[in-house]
């Protein structure tokens, strides 16, 4: 499959009117997380069609995608290595981890990081060591760090809690939102599985924990005793 079919094929679904949405949602405006993003307005739908149908693009195209500044184009060519990464053996696993990694600089954005982190890095590292993301956990880059949290989500899907909570201690005092929230998703995520686990630790860290981290983490307890935990009242 050829870049430049796909590049056409993105071209027919390009939505003028959900771009501007989108640039407004991904707070693409200057001084914000998504600064320079540019959006084209293609649903999350289509472009996993996109992503199944060239899913044999070559490695050299798919790097050409994700050094686009499309975001869209950027999404097809992750949602690719994930298709990719999915069929191919533990070498070709490798490489495509090592290609990820080589562009963390290009997943940029809040929607690039959860598409692809746990389903690429988090899945890899699974019975591997996960030094990776402590590294990335205190990396200056906003995403880096968001990868770090989200790629555990493949680590509690096997029931494996360690890595998110140890991260989560990590990002606790980090100031920025999208942080905040990842945090607290993954401790959510944990609490389907193990609610004391995610109850203590919220215990633990009650007075450093973010706000929002808090009320992401607690969104699913019973009313009453969210409201609890909202006041502190253990």
């Amino acid at each position: 499959m050829k870049l430049k079919e796909l590049e056409k094929e993105i071209e027919k679904l390009a939505n003028p009117e959900k771009s501007k949405i989108l640039q407004k949602f991904f707070k693409t405006g200057k001084g914000e997380y998504g600064e320079g993003d540019v959006f084209l307005g293609i649903s999350g739908g289509d472009m996993r069609k996109i992503a199944k149908e060239f899913r044999k693009l070559n490695t050299n195209d798919i790097q050409k995608l994700l050094d686009s500044k499309i975001n869209e184009k950027r999404s097809i060519a992750l949602l690719i290595l994930t298709e990719q990464y999915r069929k191919t053996d533990n070498k070709g696993k490798k490489r495509i981890v090592d290609l990820y990694l080589k562009n963390t600089k290009n997943i940029n954005n809040w929607n690039l990081v959860d598409i692809s982190a746990p389903h690429i890095l988090g899945n890899y590292l699974i019975d591997k060591d996960r030094k990776i993301l402590y590294q990335l956990a205190v990396s200056e880059n906003l995403w880096e760090k968001r990868i770090s949290i989200v790629a555990t989500f493949a680590f509690i899907r096997n029931n494996d809690f360690n890595d998110c909570l140890k991260i989560s201690e990590i990002l606790l005092n980090n100031r920025h939102d999208l942080i905040h929230k990842a945090v607290g998703w993954m401790l959510r995520e944990v609490w389907k599985k193990d609610n004391i686990t995610v109850e203590n630790f919220i215990k633990k860290h009650y007075s450093t924990i973010p706000r929002t981290s808090l009320r992401y983490a607690i969104e699913r307890f019973e009313e009453n005793k969210r409201k609890r935990y909202l006041k502190g009242e253990f």
